[in-house]
């Protein structure tokens, strides 16, 4: 491995949105740094669920069958 070419990799406190914290190795900030989270797999939407929403934008559906709906499968 080639000498002074790699970033600094040292211990950081991760702050979560709920408060907790943990420990972890990161080249982020500098040794000692806390890293606040404004999103985290705790709050974020992907992670818990969220609002599902099926949103049909622009009428895909209709368009879809405007344009493909006369096709059949079966032989005439």
């Amino acid at each position: 491995m080639k000498k002074d070419i790699h970033p600094d990799y040292h211990m950081i406190t991760v702050r979560m949105t709920d408060g907790t914290e943990y420990q972890t190795r990161s080249t982020w900030g500098a040794e000692g740094d806390t890293m606040t989270l404004e999103i985290d797999p705790n709050s974020h939407p992907a992670w818990t669920g969220g609002n599902r929403q099926l949103i049909d934008t622009g009428g895909q559906v209709a368009r879809f069958n405007k344009r493909f709906g006369g096709l059949s499968l079966s032989k005439k």
